[in-house]
């Protein structure tokens, strides 16, 4: 029976459970090798893995990268995490934690709800801007399947492709597509006029292929129409599901995109922030997840021509699948990505 020391550490779902050093190591070379499979992409280095394994190996209860070498927050949803206003929400945001970036949002945080709402949130945009100092943004989920019936006019692609309507499918997808853009670009139109620094695509490509299609369209208009707006593209899954799976934006198929090919078209389409997601694993250890999003991200650094911000919250990046992270865990995922990626945020 093994006498090495046990090293209390977390699994996918945030449960604490103890593993040794050497068990920690072989989950990390587990987790690069599962994302090199899946994906195509090197496994990380010995020196990479012996990085890690100083992370997760740690029995301190807090971690962080050197003085100098912190990075930028653009946080989503700063506009909605207290009992507040919305706007005293941003400012303790703001002048409390000391936010880089702040986000205005409504609680249902969805583009097709929004949309009804336009004049109230340019004006509360407005509004915000005066009581703010740090550059402030509107962020919505694009989320696509609102466009479907029962919530929306589109007949539901999710109801047809069981059935074999294949093609009903996708035409209804490619319907839904054309709304959404146009509803996108209205809401950048009104948040532009009101001050809005930039606009927020938060979980792009939670509906698919087909909604990770209306973001890159509506993010080349509105940064065509207006040059100085930011558009910061995040995704909502680490490989784009081909819903539809014949939709190609300038001659690449978007269906099974990993985050490199998502990163290379978000930048042809103008955004000016990119937040690559990996998925939690709920049932291993962060270690492993976080070798596999380290994998997995890593070839975005090669290619990157505008910031890259992995996505660090609830059950993606490193990041336990529960309500509140526990700060060990974040501050780990954060150090991982930072020392080993040199990502320029999270």
């Amino acid at each position: 029976m093994s006498t090495e020391p046990r090293i209390p550490t977390r699994l996918g779902d945030g449960s604490f459970t103890e593993m040794t050093r050497s068990g920690i190591r072989a989950d990390i070379v587990a987790g690069s090798e599962a994302a090199a499979r899946r994906a195509k992409v090197p496994p990380l280095g010995d020196d990479e893995v012996d990085h890690l394994l100083e992370i997760y190996a740690s029995p301190a209860r807090f971690t962080g990268v050197d003085v100098g070498e912190e990075v930028v927050l653009s946080c989503d949803g700063t506009g909605m995490k207290t009992h507040a206003t919305r706007i005293q929400d941003l400012q303790s945001y703001e002048q409390w934690m000391g936010a880089d970036l702040l986000e205005l949002c409504v609680g249902d945080y969805s583009l097709k709800v929004v949309r009804t709402i336009l004049a109230y949130e340019a004006q509360y945009m407005h509004d915000a801007q005066l009581c703010t100092i740090a550059p402030l943004q509107y962020g919505v989920m694009p989320n696509l399947g609102l466009y479907s019936k029962p919530d929306g006019p589109c007949e539901n692609w999710s109801a047809l492709l069981p059935l074999g309507r294949i093609a009903e499918a996708r035409a209804a997808a490619e319907e839904a597509v054309e709304m959404a853009v146009a509803d996108m670009v209205k809401l950048a139109d009104s948040q532009w006029e009101a001050g809005a620094d930039a606009i927020d695509w938060d979980t792009t490509g939670a509906s698919g292929d087909p909604e990770f299609l209306a973001a890159l369209r509506a993010t080349r208009i509105i940064r065509a129409r207006y040059p100085d707006m930011g558009v910061q593209l995040g995704m909502a899954g680490e490989f784009v599901l081909g819903m539809h799976g014949q939709l190609e934006w300038e001659g690449v198929r978007l269906a099974g995109l990993w985050p490199r090919d998502q990163l290379l078209l978000a930048q042809q389409a103008g955004a000016t922030v990119f937040g690559p997601v990996v998925n939690i694993n709920t049932g291993r250890s962060l270690a492993w997840n976080m070798a596999r999003a380290v994998a997995l991200i890593k070839p975005c650094m090669a290619v990157a021509e505008i910031p890259v911000h992995p996505n660090v919250g609830m059950g993606v990046g490193g990041v336990p699948m529960f309500v509140y992270p526990p700060g060990d865990a974040t501050c780990r995922a954060a150090k991982s990505l930072v020392e080993l990626l040199h990502v320029d945020g999270l």
